[in-house]
């Protein structure tokens, strides 16, 4: 069974941001105009851009997968990006580098932030999967107390 995944005008609404006539513009306009629906709903209804990426993060979230992250295994070479501090800082954890794409895992409340961080600190292609924060807290210490152990 697929899981339903909310689109951003939905999610948007349902946070109080837009109202649904407003959403139902902005896909008009959006048809019209051939833009992303939150540039259209920053441009017609001044959206800041932080509840646009905030909306975003939160479909993002409901697409990606959903781990333990005191399960994960990081490879060193992808637990070389970057550092324990900026590790704890930002809420990341680099797991795998698979081809030219690296596996990081952070939590839902943190996503723009890392990806953010990931996109300006790793400058590669990264995908996210989602952990609760305290898994997500212990797997960085564990990982990161055994990288400089070694």
């Amino acid at each position: 069974m697929t899981k339903r995944v909310l689109r951003i005008g939905e999610i948007l609404v349902e946070c109080g941001a837009i109202t649904e006539a407003q959403r139902d513009r902005i896909l008009e306009a959006q048809k019209a105009r051939g833009r992303p629906f939150g540039d259209v709903a920053e441009r017609l209804f001044n959206l800041k851009p932080e509840v646009v990426e905030d909306a975003w993060a939160a479909q993002y979230a409901q697409m990606a997968d959903h781990v333990d992250a005191r399960r994960l295994r990081p490879d060193s070479d992808a637990l070389a990006l970057i550092s324990a501090r900026q590790a704890r800082q930002f809420g990341v954890l680099p797991v795998e580098i698979g081809g030219s794409e690296l596996m990081v895992c952070t939590t839902e409340g943190n996503l723009v932030r890392a990806l953010r961080f990931v996109g300006w600190k790793i400058g590669m292609p990264a995908y996210f999967v989602i952990a609760d924060e305290a898994s997500l807290e212990a797997a960085i210490e564990r990982h990161y107390e055994a990288a400089s152990a070694a």
